[in-house]
């Protein structure tokens, strides 16, 4: 074996190992959702997750990579390789396929427990195919964005952003919870498991090691090992900063900002991990988890858009922070490094322009949706529970709490009438 060919064995092998840890992440996901949402909407969560990583995989090998990854067109949008036609490097695309169904799931949490599961996974096949591609061929595959010497090492703004923009826009559109909100009182709605919410955690912090390791593209020895090294540190300061924050703010540790602290230093250190340094790495992810902390106070009751799971603010509001952090922070031409403001400035047109292209063009698919099939279920199926009105059945057996295990040939009314509204 010649050293070229172990060269590009060992690189290979270190991309489908992140390849695999990224998909892992969708495990975490659909913990983090399942356990900061009430038990009634579990197997839901669950569906959607699943079949969310299966539209993706097939959609973007279809169309997905190609507008993508394609031959651009104007440095807007590209065109070529779709089924991978005369694509070679196959590695890439399935590395590039399990982050566009992490995009894609980011919007699950943001409307769970009230949207129909269709409308859910239309905008799924939309993000996947059209929106989330343009993203990243303006910033990955050589667009406008690049061209301009915009960075984003991992997908703060191509993955994160992205996704937190549209479930902003279809939370907004959707409308809260039923019991969220009494004229100016702000209902705590809890979810029904911290533990599987922190496996979650646990699960996404351990498959963002690959989300970031592995898109080095190549087991280099002189950045890998910093790169993950930023990774765990700004996770870390995330979650300090958090639970420090949360016990001067309230006088207690709250445990699922504190979950979602280590999500947030994460998001954070994704566009900037291969390019600032591990003390700045520290700050980035300190301030991601006070910004989140207080993003989601912001969101939840002065803006009144509901989130079960804070995804809007985890990857949105801190996406935006870590973007414009490697402006600041960059080694070679951040502010704080440098005292040139100029790749802040393109940090910033970038953030701007993403927004802009992704909440328009998500209002648009939303709005289409809840003017012709509607988006949201009645309010008797959303106090039953998706799991019955979407799957018929339910994620845990009610035996003890109920006195007996559900008869699942009586009809739902009856069942309903039962429970009444102890149902959660």
């Amino acid at each position: 074996m010649t050293v070229e060919l172990l060269e590009s064995s060992i690189n290979m092998l270190w991309i489908m190992l992140g390849t695999v840890l990224v998909f892992f992440m969708h495990a975490g996901f659909a913990m983090v959702e399942s356990g900061f949402t009430r038990s009634k909407n579990t197997v839901n969560i669950l569906m959607k997750n699943i079949i969310t990583v299966s539209i993706a995989s097939i959609l973007y090998f279809v169309v997905g990579y190609g507008f993508m990854f394609g031959s651009s067109v104007g440095g807007v949008i590209g065109f070529s390789g779709f089924v991978l036609s005369g694509v070679d490097d196959i590695a890439f695309f399935v590395f590039q396929a399990v982050f566009a169904a992490t995009c894609a799931t980011i919007i699950s949490g943001a409307v769970a427990e009230r949207m129909k599961l269709s409308a859910y996974f239309i905008l799924t096949i939309a993000m996947v195919a059209i929106i989330y591609p343009i993203v990243g061929h303006w910033i990955w595959s050589g667009g406008w964005l690049a061209e301009l010497g915009f960075i984003d090492f991992a997908g703060s703004t191509v993955v994160h952003l992205t996704g937190a923009v549209a479930a902003l826009v279809a939370a907004s559109i959707l409308g809260p919870r039923i019991g969220k909100y009494n004229g100016k009182k702000v209902n705590v709605l809890p979810g029904h498991s911290i533990p599987l919410g922190a496996l979650g955690v646990f699960i996404l912090w351990l498959g963002w090691f690959g989300f970031n390791g592995a898109s080095t593209l190549a087991a280099d020895p002189a950045v890998v090992p910093s790169i993950i090294t930023n990774t765990l540190l700004a996770a870390s300061a995330g979650v300090l900063s958090t639970a420090l924050y949360t016990k001067l703010r309230y006088k207690q540790i709250d445990a699922s900002l504190t979950l979602n602290g280590a999500l947030s230093g994460l998001v954070g250190i994704t566009a900037g991990a291969a390019n600032v340094s591990l003390p700045a790495a520290i700050v980035i992810g300190f301030f991601a988890g006070i910004i989140m902390t207080e993003s989601i106070r912001i969101l939840d009751a002065k803006l009144r858009v509901d989130d079960p799971v804070g995804a809007i603010t985890v990857h949105g509001v801190v996406g935006v922070w870590g973007t414009l952090a490697v402006g600041l922070f960059e080694t070679s031409s951040g502010l704080f490094t440098t005292g040139s403001a100029s790749l802040l400035g393109i940090q910033a047109i970038g953030v701007v322009s993403v927004i802009v292209w992704v909440a328009a063009s998500s209002s648009i698919v939303v709005l289409g949706m809840k003017w012709t099939m509607g988006i949201r279920v009645t309010s008797e199926e959303e106090v039953t529970g998706l799991d019955y009105v979407e799957h018929g059945t339910s994620a845990y057996e009610v035996k003890e709490s109920f006195g007996g295990a559900f008869d699942r040939s009586e009809p739902f009314a009856q069942r309903l009438t039962e429970l009444g509204k102890t149902i959660s």
